[in-house]
């Protein structure tokens, strides 16, 4: 989910559990993961997002990004700061996307709106466990997300500055996630990327899962449910290809509408749709919190 992806490409999948494209990050029998030890884990940030219903998520932890020109992937929402699109009920973070005639004090108009929240500026971390529990949206033309953006973006901009997706997913593959890297010379449809599906049909807004990345210097492990299914390193980067991902990245959580790569929502999909967020929580290893 980047602030300025053209992802056009499009791959056949078999029906593995496991999927990777491009062959350039991907999981191997000998890779260790700390995970493993609960011990090995410091708990240094979370929102379990269990405020009342209908409050909004906290401002010490969140702000908004408000807008609606695209987001360089040709998106269709706006999005807002409004309760309708951001809120808490059951314990739950709620994204929601409508399907709305909306026009935003920029003066710009679309038909649809939703919600993407980020912790830039206040909460960014470099290493560590990033996790969140979260039941996705479901429908053509939705694309929720949880990921991460460098924190100097605003001054050596995308994608030099890296973005790590913990998870993307597109209404039209409802059974498989992504997980991806992007930095400069591989980003947009040239991502460092793989991808994981549920086997026997089984779809991921059916339920809630955790995703989650390990990340150390040299190493992103890629999770979901526990289960590695990725391990980025420089050495699989093409050649002369630079790895920018030392330095510390802010959070962001969004569903988008529309957009190059998922395409636009169809007549199946109606509104509203709900990405519903349990918890996110962020770990040092015990190591480094010391």
């Amino acid at each position: 989910m980047t602030p300025f992806r053209l992802r056009f490409a499009h791959f056949a999948l078999g029906s593995a559990v496991l999927l990777t494209m491009l062959g350039v990050c991907k999981s191997t029998a000998g890779d260790a993961s700390p995970q493993d030890d609960k011990s090995a884990w410091t708990l240094v940030w979370s929102d379990e997002f269990n405020g009342p219903d209908g409050s909004r998520p906290d401002p010490a932890k969140w702000k908004f990004e408000v807008g609606g020109k695209g987001w360089g992937n040709h998106e269709l929402e706006y999005y807002t700061n409004r309760p309708g699109n951001s809120f808490l009920r059951g314990g739950n973070l709620v994204i929601q996307a409508l399907k709305e005639n909306f026009t935003g004090p920029d003066h710009v108009t679309r038909d649809y709106t939703s919600a993407r929240i980020t912790t830039q500026g206040l909460f960014e971390q470099a290493y560590g466990r990033f996790e969140a529990r979260i039941k996705i949206s479901r429908g053509r033309g939705l694309w929720p997300a949880f990921w991460l953006l460098g924190n100097d973006i605003g001054t050596i901009g995308w994608p030099a500055c890296g973005e790590i997706d913990i998870l993307e997913n597109i209404g039209k593959e409802p059974s498989l996630v992504h997980g991806s890297l992007h930095g400069p010379g591989y980003s947009g449809d040239r991502d460092y990327t793989s991808e994981y599906k549920l086997p026997g049909g089984v779809h991921f807004a059916d339920d809630f899962h955790v995703f989650a990345v390990e990340w150390e210097p040299k190493t992103v492990r890629f999770f979901v449910d526990q289960e590695l299914f990725a391990t980025c390193t420089p050495a699989r980067l093409p050649a002369g290809m630079k790895w920018v991902f030392d330095h510390p990245f802010f959070i962001i959580l969004n569903v988008a509408v529309g957009g190059d790569w998922p395409g636009p929502p169809d007549e199946t999909t109606t509104f509203p749709r709900t990405m519903l967020v349990d918890y996110v929580r962020v770990y040092k290893a015990r190591s480094d919190a010391q």
